[in-house]
């Protein structure tokens, strides 16, 4: 029969052992070809000779993963991998193709790896920082871990949380408020917990919200004023919110903490020291009133304080506040919602702590995620106090958090020596500290905080290369440190891992979306095109 009629090339006058002739199917052996033998075996690299479809380059073969019980009929040499196999799958190791599996809680509660539940992102901008975070948002949410985005200054992260069926609170000027005495759900809690028997831990709640609302108070006033206020004046502050407490009806507001200390009842003139007299009383509150009608009556920070809160948050679900609509030059602004939307975070997280203490709901595990965090500690005094404190609390509040921004450089660019410590601190106590490409000269700052080899430097300074041009499109092509980073833990050798990102990812992961329809303002229209605009403005934007 015919098996072949392909030609051996007469150049290979070896033989690959027993061959067959084509015609009458006769074996034998030799090493000189005759016309119509071929081998019975292809060789390693294919059937050898012109037209056989020998290749001289192997390609690397699908690879699929499954657990031992699965495959151990198909393939019994299983073998474990040389990487972390706990937590989200977030990408392959660069060098030998293992899958990573990576993030803050569950190297902290599952695998016992990191002491912190927390992670510091370092990378130039368009390298994936946010994506990679994303990535963990992500997978901790099919964990049932609460992804908490608490101000979005871009903003990267509303798509990704609506998809997770989460909330978005939108909040700037004129587009929602954040009333910073509105307890929350402290007072719900607290009535389940005094319902339950538990009068103490109602207590703490409500406690809590009363410390959380009078350091919110503080804290604009500090932001408008440029300095904080005096003990005495936080002393009426603390007493005017007990007073309100007791005598409003509802949700207050600033307003109506306002009015309480322009009446001026005993409780509050008790802590003023005005000795009975009027006159001295309205002296000592002067340049509080001032400050709290900047904040009523629409100053340098609007109204978005002033009026009750638009959009409640939830702690059942993952949230986002987005503050993109808020301009970087309005940098009081931007520090006072941020400080707010922090405030209203961690309160609810303490609410849901109280009650899952108590046995009424569930434990929930959230997930903080801190994007472009050099701009919040350059938003104004008190940013980088309050980041400390959530970085050395994160253990005892239960919650992971994930910290990000793009150079050691923008963290010791602060103004005094002592928050330039602090921020340096960041990164020293976060449990993992992963980094994209990064500038040569960063090298001695972050080695300063994190034990860099010189191997792993070398490879942070390669990723940050800028992109080269195809000359086939005309294009740059993706940069060479786009999706790649380095997990480093402590003093262990760090693990170079590549992000690769599925469609639906893709779709959501998108920060260039302004971008993808080019600009029609001005441009010649081509012939029978339709105008849509009227004939004043087409006379002036031909070009």
């Amino acid at each position: 029969m015919i098996i072949s009629s392909r030609r051996r090339n007469a150049k290979d006058g070896r033989g690959d052992g027993p061959e067959r002739d084509i015609e009458s199917g006769d074996q034998r052996s030799g090493s000189t070809p005759r016309k119509g033998v071929r081998p019975l075996r292809p060789t390693t690299r294919g059937w050898l000779g012109r037209g056989r479809g020998g290749s001289s380059y192997l390609q690397a073969p699908a690879e699929w993963r499954g657990t031992t019980v699965q495959v151990c009929g198909m393939w019994p040499y299983a073998v474990g991998t040389g990487t972390p196999m706990v937590g989200v799958p977030l990408g392959r190791h660069v060098h030998t193709g293992a899958t990573l599996c990576c993030d803050p809680i569950s190297w902290f509660q599952r695998a016992k790896l990191i002491s912190n539940p927390s992670v510091f992102v370092l990378g130039k901008p368009g390298l994936g920082k946010s994506t990679i975070v994303r990535r963990m948002a992500t997978g901790l949410a099919g964990y049932g871990v609460m992804p908490l985005v608490l101000g979005d200054l871009k903003p990267d992260y509303v798509d990704l949380i609506r998809a997770l069926g989460g909330q978005v609170i939108s909040l700037g000027r004129g587009r929602g408020h954040l009333n910073v005495l509105d307890p929350g759900e402290a007072g719900q809690a607290a009535d389940r917990l005094h319902a339950a028997g538990h009068g103490r831990e109602a207590a703490q709640v409500l406690a809590d919200a009363h410390g959380r609302r009078q350091t919110m108070v503080s804290a604009l006033l500090t932001i408008m004023r440029s300095a904080p206020p005096s003990d005495r004046e936080e002393t009426i502050i603390d007493r005017a919110l007990k007073v309100l407490d007791s005598r409003h009806d509802g949700v207050p507001v600033l307003g109506d903490l306002l009015r309480v200390i322009r009446e001026g009842p005993d409780e509050v003139r008790a802590v003023a020291l005005d000795r009975g007299d009027d006159n001295r009383y309205q002296q000592i509150t002067e340049e509080l009133e001032a400050s709290l009608i900047g904040l009523v009556g629409g100053g340098r920070l609007g109204e978005t304080f002033a009026a009750p809160t638009t959009n409640p948050m939830r702690r059942d679900a993952p949230v986002v506040y987005d503050v993109s609509a808020i301009d970087d030059s309005e940098m009081d602004l931007q520090a006072a919602t941020l400080l707010a939307c922090w405030s209203a975070g961690f309160g609810t997280v303490n609410v849901a702590n109280a009650l899952a203490d108590a046995g009424l709901e569930p434990r929930r595990h959230y997930f903080v995620i801190t994007d472009e965090l050099w701009r919040a500690l350059r938003a104004g005094r008190g940013m980088v106090d309050r980041v400390d404190g959530l970085t050395r609390l994160n253990r005892q509040r239960g919650v992971g958090m994930a910290m990000i921004s793009h150079t050691m450089s923008d963290l010791l660019a602060l103004s005094s020596e002592e928050d330039r410590m602090k921020a340096r601190g960041f990164v020293e106590r976060s449990g993992m500290v992963i980094c994209g490409g990064l500038p040569s000269a960063e090298m001695p700052q972050l080695t300063a905080a994190v034990p860099f080899s010189s191997a792993e430097q070398d490879l942070l300074i390669g990723w940050q290369d800028p992109p080269a041009w195809d000359p086939a499109s005309g294009r740059e092509v993706d940069p060479p440190g786009r999706g790649k980073f380095l997990v480093k833990v402590g003093g262990r050798p760090g693990i170079p891992v590549s992000v690769e990102l599925t469609d639906i990812e893709r779709s959501i992961n998108d920060t260039n979306r302004l971008w993808h329809e080019q600009s029609r303002v001005g441009a010649r229209r081509a012939v029978g095109e339709p105008d849509g605009t009227d004939t004043g403005a087409a006379a002036g934007g031909a070009s």
